[in-house]
């Protein structure tokens, strides 16, 4: 596998961190954290980050990096995973990229460029968000970029807001991904399963079991994190801890987003023609073993 990345991809819920694990220990390979909510410290129960001896010394990289209140981008994530794909390339060790953030995994592993930012104009732009809401915000993208404007939700504000800051800057959006060309070989694998429903269900509950509710009370600054203060079950426990939603409907509201997002992950990584898809009723090994060593 020298000189190849071998990413792990596909829905929350599927097991693809414990697959990684075996694929870097088979291949005497680490892992690269594609999780966009494992970046940050502090924020373990609810992204279900492997622990020490789920690790089995397995080093994992680019867990942990960003304090709460980071907003985080692709464009940052791509900067920290190429330096470290390229340091474990340079000392011919395999990376093995796992996660289900669509975009950060592009980011890194294809040939994507970000445009760049204007502070003034995007605080500009948010204070006008807090003002008037995301629905004038679109508008405006509207009149400028109907194409764009059209790919988001107008209620998504912190998307809007950086599209009409990519529009302004450089008079449009980039157009859809389609195109898949590589940063550097990559074999995708994809690993889904027909029980996610039922799985995030589970996963869910074990959060609330575990304490989700004691990890986000003790992140200090966990408020001011425009991304990490949105993340699934850390909006819904926050919202416990303030009184305005009771333990089942804060559990059941985590639930039915995470099987929204599951549905966006699918969506996504299927497009991608690259990724071949585990069947997860035969053994895993053996079908990964026909992926990386086809015997054509």
């Amino acid at each position: 596998m020298t000189g190849r990345v071998v990413a792990v991809v596909g829905p929350t819920a599927a097991g693809k961190s414990d697959l990684g694990v075996a694929l870097a220990q088979a291949l005497g390979g680490e892992v690269v954290n594609a999780d966009s909510m494992q970046l940050y410290r502090g924020m373990d129960i609810g992204t279900a980050k492997l622990t020490a001896d789920e690790q089995h010394g397995v080093p994992h990289h680019l867990l942990d990096v960003w304090d709460v209140r980071v907003t985080a981008t692709a464009a940052a994530y791509q900067q920290l995973c190429r330096a470290t794909l390229g340091d474990l390339m340079s000392r011919g060790v395999t990376p093995v990229v796992v996660g289900g953030s669509g975009l950060y995994v592009r980011a890194a592993l294809d040939a994507m460029d970000f445009p760049g930012t204007d502070p003034a104009l995007r605080a500009e732009l948010e204070a006008e968000l807090a003002v008037g809401g995301p629905g004038a915000l679109h508008a405006r993208l509207a009149s400028l970029d109907p194409e764009a404007a059209a790919r988001m939700q107008p209620s998504n504000g912190r998307r809007i807001v950086r599209a009409l800051e990519v529009v302004l800057l450089t008079g449009r959006m980039p157009g859809k991904m389609t195109s898949y060309e590589m940063h550097v070989p990559t074999v995708y694998i994809g690993l889904d399963r027909p029980d996610l429903a039922d799985r995030v269900a589970t996963r869910v509950d074990r959060m609330w079991a575990q304490g989700l509710l004691d990890e986000v009370a003790g992140l200090d600054g966990l408020r001011e994190g425009v991304t990490a203060s949105r993340a699934l079950g850390y909006a819904q426990a926050l919202a416990q801890l303030d009184g305005t939603l009771d333990e089942p409907t804060a559990k059941q509201q985590t639930v039915t987003a995470t099987r929204r997002f599951v549905r966006r992950q699918r969506a996504w990584f299927r497009r991608d023609p690259r990724v071949r898809w585990l069947d997860p009723d035969r053994d895993l090994c053996t079908q990964v073993h026909e992926v990386l060593l086809p015997t054509d």
